[in-house]
């Protein structure tokens, strides 16, 4: 009983030193990329404006005002 209580004591232990280190590398690795500052990078040179092209639909035909006499049709 008594070892399995260390085993468990020591690996919660590790995890806990594990996780300390990872957390304090990451904080540190971010501070000290603020601080180097890099300078902002070089504008572009002005260019032209590229052409718009607009997207037009077709007209469509307009519907007839008058229709023709309905037509018979005979099934056989």
């Amino acid at each position: 009983m008594n070892r399995l209580l260390v085993s468990v004591l020591g690996g919660c232990m590790g995890l806990v030193l594990l996780f300390a280190f990872c957390f304090f590398a990451v904080h540190i690795r971010l501070f000290s990329k603020k601080e180097r500052k890099d300078p902002p990078p070089p504008e572009p040179p002005p260019t032209e404006p590229e052409p718009v092209y607009y997207i037009v639909e077709r007209k469509r035909k307009r519907a007839k005002d008058s229709f023709s006499d309905p037509k018979r049709i005979d099934f056989k």
